[in-house]
């Protein structure tokens, strides 16, 4: 059934995006939004459940490797990257080093969303709608952050999905590396002769012309891993009349089985994509903050198959130029209590992060962010200080 607000103009024009989506490098895995603001927010979807304690290990906890068991790694420099007499990354992070170490990387802990299950599916509707129940919410905090900051009737959506957290009334448009063959340039231009009196369909039209064109150079095959992603995502964000609000997604951290050594290839690529983003924006790295979460953590010790299975807290990161970062911020529960016996207690709110960086990087203030972006949030405040003057 066609929702009430979708209107047969807008029908209309979303049939004739689905249409372009199939002859251009569209799909739901990289969506971007307009905003009027030169500064870039990048936020990356974790699909999976990351085990944050085998991302930034605890290992000055008293009750690491008791508690983590088998898996937990061995305290010494081949495997951990002392980052506070604390905490340490991953070995596999190592390429995020030196932007931790110019306090360009901030670390949240023992973090969560509202819920409290283990299923993936709501644990990332709730990640991705910014709600405090699973599937009450259609629109996604990340898009209406979006539409706080412009007027939500210029809303234009292209391809055939968007992932959640970027969709609702805000100007969305998708991008992901083609799997047909290029189309004809002539036919391109009898479209766009079709589509010229028509302003809504032939700005369409031309939104995803230039995305196709800051997009069709390609890496030799490689355009499907997430660095090859974030190299792209850079180049569109870098691009003087591009979007400047992004969403990609990364999956692979569903470890439940050979939870070592698998999560140590997901974060390598994970490093390896950040770089590849940093690199690609350049001096712009000073203006863009990106933030890195998944829907839930891992179980702190690990079950018959040297794995995890799904748990509550987990990590979550935020970079930038202007972050100020060079630390592990949040309370940390300690592993001497867990929740159900099994999991990281959550001890800090996942909102207050992306709040942080909508407050302190976009400008919104907190009354918006506590009624509409998040609803019904007025008791979690931002984290405050991540964002150097």
């Amino acid at each position: 059934m066609t929702p009430p607000d979708m209107t047969r103009r807008r029908l209309l024009q979303g049939g004739c995006c689905l249409g372009l989506a199939s002859l251009l490098p569209f799909s739901s895995r990289m969506a971007f939004a307009v905003a009027p603001t030169d500064k870039r927010l990048m936020v990356i979807i974790m699909r999976g459940g990351m085990d944050g304690l085998g991302a930034v290990v605890p290992y000055g906890d008293p009750d690491y490797a008791d508690a983590r068991g088998p898996i937990a790694l061995p305290q010494n420099a081949d495997t951990l990257a002392d980052l506070d007499g604390h905490f340490a990354f991953n070995r596999a992070l190592d390429p995020l080093l030196p932007l931790y170490r110019n306090q360009q990387l901030l670390v949240l802990h023992a973090a969560a969303t509202p819920y409290r299950e283990r299923s993936h599916f709501d644990a990332q509707d709730l990640l991705e709608s910014g709600g405090l129940h699973p599937h009450a919410l259609s629109t996604g905090w990340l898009n209406r952050a979006v539409a706080a900051l412009q007027r939500p009737e210029e809303a234009l959506a292209l391809g055939p999905t968007v992932p959640l957290v970027l969709r609702g009334s805000a100007p969305v448009t998708s991008w992901a590396p083609s799997v047909l063959p290029g189309v004809d340039e002539d036919f391109l231009g009898r479209v766009a002769h079709m589509y010229e009196k028509d302003a809504l369909l032939s700005h369409a039209l031309e939104q995803s012309r230039m995305l196709e064109g800051m997009g069709a150079a390609d890496d030799g095959g490689g355009h499907q891993a997430f660095p090859g992603m974030m190299k792209k995502a850079a180049e569109l964000l870098s691009a003087p009349s591009g979007p400047r609000i992004a969403s990609v997604d990364v999956t692979g951290w569903d470890t439940h089985a050979n939870q070592n050594g698998r999560l140590a290839g997901a974060l390598k690529t994970f490093a390896q994509g950040i770089t590849a983003f940093r690199d690609g924006v350049g001096p712009l790295w000073d203006q863009t903050v990106v933030i890195a979460a998944t829907e839930f953590g891992r179980t702190v010790r690990g079950n018959g198959t040297g794995g995890t299975d799904h748990g509550t807290a987990s990590a979550a990161f935020m970079l930038g130029g202007r972050v100020a970062g060079g630390r592990v911020a949040g309370d940390w529960p300690g592993l001497s209590r867990l929740r159900d016996g099994r999991d990281l207690l959550p001890a800090n709110d996942l909102r207050s992060l992306f709040k942080a960086a909508l407050d302190e990087h976009l400008g919104l203030r907190e009354d918006v962010l506590a009624a509409t972006v998040f609803p019904d949030s007025a008791g979690v405040k931002s984290l405050r200080g991540v964002i150097s003057v």
